[in-house]
C-alpha cells in the first residue's frame, strides 16, 4: 500500500493550509490542553485566532476555562458563546465513556458548530501482524482495553449529529518528548523486536492536517483520518538516529525476548500489535504535504528547536 511519498513537488507546507487566513468570526475551543492542544491553540493565536482550552485545574490565563469531569466543574454556557470550532484530545475515562460527551454533550449542541475534531488511536485498528491498514480497515479485534475505549468514544461522537472530523494518530513525539534529552543523559534503552514497527507522527504536523481539514470545504472533509508519517520503522531506529544527532553512543542493544519477562503489563502491551498505517488518504487524496515525513527530519527539527549540541560541531 502506498503513502505519501508521491504527493505533488510544487505543494509545500505552507499552501498546505497552516498559513492561510482564519475566517474573522473564528473561535476555537479545545478541550484538553495537553501536549497536542497546546501546540494547537498557540498556532491559533499566532494567526490572530481566537482560543479557548480547558484546564482541569484553574490557572490565570484569558483563554482558559476550567473544566473537570471528575469533580462537575463545568465551563457555562456563555463563556463558550460563538464558539464554532471544537477540538476534543480528552482520553476516554476509565469506564470506557468520553467525558466531554457525558459531560458537555447537550451544551455542544447549542453551540454554532461548523467544525468538530476528536482525536483517536490508530491502535483502534488493533493487530494487522504488520500489514497495510487504511481508514476502510475493519478494527481487528480483541483490541486492548484502551483501543477499545477509543473506538466507543469514536461512536459515541458519530452518534450526535455534529460536522464531525476522526483523527486517529500514533504515537505522538516533538519537543521534549523525544529520545534525544534521555541520550543526552545517559539514559535509554535500545530494544529491537524483530519485524516489528511503529507508527509516528511530529506534533506540529497533527496541528497542521488539522488545520488544513479546517479549511477544506465541508463536503470535502473525510469523516476518519490517520494523521501519521511516511515511515514505519522500529524504535530502535529512532533510537539510533537520535544518538546520531547527538554524536553520542547508544545504550546496549537489547532483544526484546530478553526483557519481556520484566515489563509491566502496560508497556508490553504496545509490543503486542504491529501495523503500518496509510496517510495516503491525508498526503494524497487531500493533499496534505508533511512537515516532517519520517521521524528523521522530525529528530533534525526537536534538535534545533531544543538547542542541543553535537560535540562535532565544535571542531
Amino acid at each position: 500500500m502506498n503513502t505519501s511519498t508521491d504527493v505533488p513537488a510544487e505543494l509545500n507546507f505552507v499552501k498546505a493550509g497552516l498559513l492561510e487566513p482564519l475566517p474573522a468570526d473564528f473561535q476555537l475551543l479545545i478541550i484538553g490542553g495537553g501536549y497536542s492542544g497546546k501546540r494547537l491553540a498557540a498556532e491559533v493565536q499566532r494567526r490572530g485566532g481566537k482560543v479557548l482550552i480547558t484546564k482541569r485545574q484553574h490557572q490565570n490565563a484569558d483563554f482558559q476555562l476550567l473544566f473537570n469531569s471528575e469533580t462537575g466543574e463545568l465551563p457555562p454556557l456563555e463563556a463558550l458563546a460563538g464558539t464554532t470550532h471544537l477540538l476534543s484530545t480528552a482520553p476516554p475515562e476509565l469506564s470506557g465513556t468520553d467525558p466531554c460527551l457525558r459531560c458537555l454533550g447537550p451544551l455542544l449542541q447549542e453551540l454554532p458548530l461548523r467544525w468538530v475534531g476528536y482525536l483517536s488511536s490508530t491502535g483502534v485498528y488493533g493487530d494487522s501482524q504488520g500489514r497495510w491498514v487504511d481508514e476502510q480497515t475493519a478494527p481487528n479485534e480483541p483490541l486492548q482495553a484502551r483501543s477499545a475505549a477509543r473506538l466507543a468514544c469514536e461512536r459515541a461522537w458519530a452518534d450526535q449529529g455534529l460536522p464531525l472530523q476522526i483523527f486517529r494518530l500514533p504515537g505522538i513525539y516533538g519537543p521534549g518528548r523525544n529520545p534525544l534529552a534521555a541520550l543526552s543523559r545517559g539514559l535509554g534503552r535500545l530494544v529491537h523486536k524483530p519485524g516489528q514497527v511503529f507508527g509516528r507522527i511530529h506534533v506540529d504536523d497533527i496541528v497542521g492536517a488539522l488545520l488544513h481539514c479546517i479549511a477544506l470545504a465541508p463536503a470535502q472533509r473525510p469523516a476518519l483520518l490517520n494523521v501519521i508519517d511516511n515511515l514505519p520503522a522500529p524504535s530502535s531506529n529512532t533510537w539510533s538516529y537520535a544518538a546520531h544527532l547527538l554524536g553520542c553512543e547508544l545504550p546496549a542493544f537489547q532483544s526484546y525476548a530478553s526483557i519481556e519477562a520484566e515489563l509491566s503489563p502496560m508497556a508490553k502491551s504496545f509490543w503486542q500489535e504491529n501495523r503500518r498505517v496509510s496517510n495516503r488518504l491525508l498526503c494524497v487524496e487531500l493533499a496534505y504535504q508533511l512537515r516532517y515525513p519520517t521521524y528523521r527530519e522530525g529528530l533534525r527539527a526537536c534538535f534545533n528547536e531544543e538547542g542541543f549540541l553535537n560535540p562535532h560541531q565544535l571542531d
